[in-house]
């Protein structure tokens, strides 16, 4: 067997674990954060390229950006719900090599796409789509990561892994509007487009969007062949996995991650065209890339705080926190002629962006503690081996519902770009849309009250 294939894995061995597991688990983590900071980064990297298309000569109006922005949501989820079983399949070293070495097709052709103001509305639609790439890869990252620990920690990995990897979408939008402005790669990727704001022509290089992060990529694909392992036990056929669709605690999960992930991800892909359109004065690249930047931040003080005190109770109080900081979002918007105030509208979507992070670390926490109660609840045997039996089935099925559950949250990419987009549109603001997010926070309160969180609950965790 190939010293790459870790034939023997047992993370709840105390022993085990503090001679051998713990090196390799955490060897693995540091590993899989860059790859899936890339991953994220070229996922979003639309958010910010569609800002400057129009000012460079791209005669696409603001529909048209707004699906720009929204695709890579789309096909990203629909990756993901794909992605989530190649782990399984293939080994968790094989598959992140190859998903991240993906990330150079939409890199690369977004650098030579955007040179000319010429090139078609359907091949900017294709780059888009194939953005998506990126977002696939956390539901495998996930995935893969859930293996290596052991419940204790799986809050806290699993919080560093998904926080710092999405740390990528802030870094973007920081870093592009930085890049752009000097011919970083010279002559090598050709010379720079002439931007004009406000009758003001400067030079910029949006080639350097896409090429700057190949030679991260081209890192991060080494790292992980040379550097992660596979484990010989986590092997499952699709039809193994596919389990988990029957499990209804795996479509409650979905719904309540699609309210703390989906939140982070739209709104990251949303805020800036949102900012410019309801706040015009404002250049919006200097204040987007703060929202993702708490939000990731606090991934993994949720998934602390979950590991301490519970992940239904965090996941709970969160959401009550969201719906609030929605409501600050709505008050301080733009309407009827009144102007609004974009510091409490931008102070209300970074406490916004907050509780998305610590959501997010909270309900990840949840998963593999729900299914692995249940397992040993259904195996009824307090015997080691059957134990041990319901926990390797646990360990399966939660890696399988961790990254199902980040495919169907990662929705929330397209649906709330263009429901900003719709409601603009077909109202003159984006409160609708507002409207309608709100809604849905509170039925996550209320599923996570009754299911997980009340006294007497089916699945305290």
């Amino acid at each position: 067997m190939s010293s790459r294939v870790l034939a023997v894995w047992a993370p709840e061995d105390a022993q085990l674990w503090e001679e051998q597991g713990k090196a390799a688990a955490y060897r693995n983590l540091w590993i899989s954060i860059p790859a899936l900071f890339l991953s994220f980064a070229v996922w979003m990297v639309w958010s910010v390229v569609v800002v400057n298309l129009q000012s460079i000569g791209f005669a696409f109006d603001a529909d048209k950006l707004f699906w720009l922005a929204a695709l890579p949501g789309l096909s990203g989820a629909t990756l993901r719900i794909f992605y989530s079983f190649m782990v399984p399949i293939f080994g968790g070293r094989t598959w992140t090599t190859i998903s991240t070495a993906s990330l150079l097709i939409p890199a690369v052709g977004i650098g030579f796409a955007v040179r000319d103001p010429n090139t078609s509305y359907s091949t900017m639609l294709v780059l888009a789509f194939l953005c998506g790439l990126g977002g696939g890869n956390f539901a495998s990252s996930m995935s893969n990561i859930s293996f290596f620990f052991p419940k204790a920690l799986k809050g806290t990995a699993l919080g560093l892994n998904a926080g710092l990897g999405n740390l990528g979408v802030s870094a973007m939008q920081f870093l592009v509007p930085l890049v752009i402005t000097g011919g970083m790669f010279g002559a090598l990727c050709g010379g720079p487009q002439l931007c004009v704001v406000k009758g003001v022509a400067t030079s910029v290089w949006m080639q350097n969007a896409g090429f700057v992060w190949v030679p991260f990529i081209v890192l991060a694909t080494l790292a992980a062949w040379f550097g992660m392992n596979d484990i010989a036990d986590a092997k499952a056929s699709f039809k193994e996995q596919s389990v988990i669709f029957k499990r209804k605690h795996n479509w409650i999960m979905c719904w309540l991650y699609l309210g703390t992930f989906g939140s982070f991800i739209g709104y990251s892909a949303g805020l800036p065209l949102l900012i410019k359109s309801q706040f015009p004065a404002v250049s919006p690249m200097q204040y987007a890339f703060l929202g993702p930047l708490v939000g990731a931040l606090f991934r993994p003080v949720g998934g602390w705080i979950a590991d301490k005190l519970g992940g239904a109770r965090v996941t709970f109080w969160n959401f009550v926190a969201m719906t609030a900081a929605a409501f600050g979002v709505l008050h301080y918007l733009p309407s009827q002629g009144n102007p609004g105030s974009f510091w409490g509208f931008l102070s209300m979507f970074i406490l916004l962006f907050v509780t998305t992070g610590i959501g997010n670390g909270s309900t990840f926490r949840m998963i593999p503690v729900i299914f692995l109660t249940e397992r040993q609840r259904a195996a009824g045997d307090v015997r080691r081996e059957a134990q041990a039996k319901a926990a390797a089935e646990a360990g399966k099925e939660a890696a399988a519902v961790l990254g199902f559950c980040s495919a169907f949250a990662a929705y929330g990419a397209f649906f709330i770009p263009k429901a900003f987009g719709t409601s603009i549109a077909h109202t003159g603001g984006p409160q609708a849309a507002l409207c309608g997010f709100l809604a849905f926070y509170l039925s996550c309160i209320a599923l996570t009250w009754y299911w997980y969180s009340r006294r007497n609950a089916e699945m305290p965790c």
